[in-house]
């Protein structure tokens, strides 16, 4: 092939060369470029689950792509992780047990978040303390760590909430009207519809149903399958990563927090500033919070939830969290 200069044909034979020269240069890098890394992580939309939506704001190089997946119910959250439609999901503790008591082959890599219950009464009910609820209608959702924390109130209160209350089934978004109207005389449930009841005048905290001597105040964190754990070890780690960049960046910066929570989810910024005293973001797995979890998984055997305790040392992943807070190199299983 010769290429003329003296004729236009010959500029325009050259500009069309060099034009394929440059696609093949594009495609050739495309080729050997290494593909953005994506990351599938559920979670909720709320103000103490927020984490995965800013994890590409702290991610470590080089950046994913996070494809956040809000979901509204925990068990959904489970069944996409388990069908591999989900890397990585924050859910309940409570669910965490239940799934690893039957087999299934989940690891909490993570804490997300602790404390955001409340027990709620009528604002001028005549209900002053938790004995006082005998008798009652107390709104709960089965299922979930606010019913296992609501049993426990009870008990300790020498009430059986199989006898003594009555328990009605009632979702979380529904409760508050259910006070406001007079059709429960008390829910349980997190946060912002607690602290909502009060601010709107018909709701009043009755108790935070948080307990030294046993759960505490541990609520949610992060699960990944067994499989994807094993087959990409430095994903998890980096995802880890994000996510206690994120959780640290938040809990240091309060305002930095809530501003950002109030602007994802369109929430009021005086309603979440009202519930971050009882909200508290979380990363860590001490040995408190295994004790902790162990603790719940007990009450969940004693109330029939599950029928067996899983092994909460499988269940348990913390090589990451560990790796990420001493600066030591990942232990592979």
């Amino acid at each position: 092939m010769v290429l003329g200069y003296g004729n236009g044909r010959g500029c325009g034979g050259a500009a069309a060369f060099l034009g394929m020269l440059a696609t093949l240069a594009v495609l050739l890098w495309a080729a050997v470029a290494p593909a953005q890394e994506v990351w599938r992580v559920g979670t909720w939309k709320t103000a103490q689950t927020i984490q995965p939506f800013v994890y590409e704001r702290y991610a470590p190089a080089p950046v994913p792509r996070v494809e956040v997946r809000p979901f509204t119910n925990p068990a959904d959250q489970k069944a996409a992780l388990l069908s591999g439609s989900l890397d990585m999901t924050g859910t309940t503790l409570a669910l965490a047990i239940q799934a690893a008591s039957r087999g299934e082959p989940v690891r909490l890599v993570a804490a997300l978040g602790n404390k955001c219950s409340a027990l709620v009464v009528a604002k001028n009910g005549p209900i002053r303390s938790p004995a006082q609820l005998k008798g009652k209608r107390i709104a709960y959702v089965p299922g979930t760590m606010h019913e296992i924390l609501l049993r426990e109130v009870l008990q300790r209160q020498g009430l059986n909430p199989n006898k003594d209350v009555r328990l009605m089934r009632i979702d979380f978004f529904d409760m508050g009207t259910a006070l406001a109207k007079g059709d429960i005389d008390a829910f349980l449930s997190g946060e912002p519809f607690p602290t909502q009841a009060v601010a709107q005048g018909y709701g009043r905290i009755l108790a935070y149903p948080y307990y030294d001597d046993s759960i505490g105040t541990i609520n949610s964190g992060m699960l990944m399958r067994e499989d994807f754990i094993r087959e990409h070890p430095q994903r998890a780690m980096r995802m880890v990563a994000a996510h206690k960049a994120a959780t640290e960046a938040f809990m240091a910066d309060k305002k930095l927090w809530l501003d950002t929570a109030a602007a994802l989810f369109r929430v009021d910024r005086a309603l979440l500033e009202a519930s971050a005293p009882n909200m508290e973001l979380a990363c860590e797995m001490y040995d408190a919070f295994l004790r902790r979890l162990a603790a719940l998984g007990a009450r969940m055997k004693a109330l029939g939830v599950i029928a067996a305790e899983p092994d909460y040392s499988r269940l348990v992943d913390r090589r990451f969290v560990d790796a990420l807070r001493t600066g030591q190199p990942l232990v592979h299983e």
